[in-house]
């Protein structure tokens, strides 16, 4: 006899394992379906082991920079291999978790592949064969995949992508980085720090597209400083392999260029993991590789939803997660607010670190919004002097008849941490005289979010 779930939930990445940890906390009888690891990209092959290398070469930076805080550390160096053995501890330690907590609350784990035999029903290959499986709510959080290209494709040796950039073969001498997303320049700024000679190509007009116009522009100083070379509005169109080098083809304004490296890490975006679950059999909707859902993460199918990347943009592990939660107390009768995407915080962990949440500068004025721009650096702040991080800037962005705060903007030490005071601002549909009349505690980086505020009105104190 198949066995029959109030809630099924098709992989356990930050979108599936919080949906069926929250269903179950709710009195649902839960399944949890995965195919591969608990904790799905997020946890083995993206945010978090991404983050431990980071930190390594955050620390390694410092050291270099020992004599700036009259300090002393001789031949300072590092060991690949140390490193990424590291990170993976780190992944392990944390999907480890997961099945405990599963235990915790009482999900059911099965490593399998799912298919959707009809509404309510689902097949599961294990290792033991197949099985099938009922319930009456199906939550699809299958993820998504590296991008690739025609004649970029990765192959683990010359050309990376992410997973190959985690467990790198060798340490990159002269390192391509197609894409300055998040992904992309998070490799860059990790490899160039431990020493590559790094060059990042971006088909847009700047890195970190998605950020606003005046934070890219800082970030690529910053990134420029450093060494990293930048080549904007520009596409690489072939790669030639031979031997142990790479031969980039780089079309920009019109002219071809030829450029040498060791390494490339192909960083072009994602698509989902919509292939082989039987959705369109059932007539779910596909829009470039996304399902289509409604605000509540309802695919039309009834009993069948859709979290996290699968299910578009942004591509965030805590939009997933919230999504999670959300669908599993619909499930289960509750009546919770839809996730605002507008009020999702977005962080990129390069160095200097950028977050941001809302409405850019140009986008706020598209919207029709008359604005009021406050903006901060870090030089006229305390605490980011003496942390030897003056290189930054906040910047947040109003409207100047209400008072809405419709975006915040950060470049910088520690933004990623930063920006939730703005996330719960937005949440609250805070106004800037709230959050001038909010008592910021010093000395911290803090101070500068409530300096930027005030700058929107022409009364900053510090700069």
């Amino acid at each position: 006899m198949a066995q029959n779930f109030d809630m099924v939930v098709i992989g356990a990445g930050p979108g599936g394992y919080v949906a069926a940890i929250r269903g179950a906390q709710l009195g649902l009888k839960v399944a949890c379906i995965e195919r591969e690891h608990l904790g799905g990209i997020c946890l083995n092959w993206g945010c978090i082991p991404t983050k431990a290398l980071l930190r390594s070469a955050e620390v390694f930076h410092l050291m270099e920079r020992a004599k700036d805080f009259g300090l002393s550390a001789d031949k300072v160096g590092f060991d690949l291999d140390k490193v990424v053995e590291r990170s993976r501890g780190v992944a392990k330690q944390l999907t480890g978790g997961i099945g405990h907590l599963f235990k915790k609350n009482k999900v059911t784990t099965i490593m399998g592949e799912a298919k959707l035999l009809a509404p309510g029903k689902i097949s599961v290959k294990t290792d033991k064969g197949s099985e099938e499986i009922t319930a009456k709510n199906i939550v699809l959080a299958t993820g998504a995949r590296a991008r690739e290209l025609p004649g970029l494709e990765p192959d683990g040796k010359l050309v990376w992508n992410y997973k190959h950039a985690l467990k790198p073969p060798h340490m990159p001498k002269k390192l391509l980085v197609i894409g300055s997303g998040a992904i992309g320049i998070e490799f860059a700024s990790f490899f160039n720090t431990l020493g590559a000679d790094t060059t990042v190509v971006e088909v847009m007009d700047r890195v970190l597209p998605v950020e606003d116009a005046e934070i890219s522009a800082f970030a690529k100083k910053q990134f420029v400083k450093q060494g990293m070379k930048i080549m904007e509005k520009a596409a690489v169109k072939k790669l030639d392999r031979q031997g142990a080098k790479v031969t980039a083809h780089v079309e920009a304004g019109g002219k071809t260029e030829k450029l040498e490296f060791d390494t490339v890490i192909s960083a072009v975006g994602i698509v989902g993991n919509v292939e082989n679950l039987g959705l369109e059999e059932l007539g779910v909707k596909i829009d470039r590789t996304h399902v289509v859902t409604d605000e509540y993460c309802r695919t039309g199918i009834e009993g069948l939803y859709a979290i996290g990347d699968v299910a578009g943009a942004p591509w965030l592990a805590h939009k997933a997660s919230h999504e999670g939660v959300m669908v599993a107390e619909l499930i289960a009768g509750g009546k919770p607010h839809a996730v605002k995407p507008s009020s999702i915080a977005g962080c990129t962990y390069c160095h200097p670190q950028v977050a941001s949440v809302g409405m850019t500068e140009a986008k706020a004025k598209e919207a029709g919004h008359e604005v009021k721009v406050g903006r901060f650096p870090f030089v006229g702040n305390g605490k980011a002097i003496a942390l030897g991080e003056p290189e930054g800037m906040i910047k947040t962005v109003f409207d100047a008849k209400t008072g809405e705060l419709l975006g915040a903007h950060m470049v910088g030490a520690e933004v990623t941490e930063l920006i939730q005071g703005y996330v719960i601002g937005r949440q609250l549909e805070t106004t800037e005289q709230d959050l001038m009349e909010t008592v910021f505690p010093h000395p911290t980086l803090s101070e500068m979010m409530h300096e930027s505020v005030l700058d929107a009105h022409g009364r900053a104190i510090h700069f």
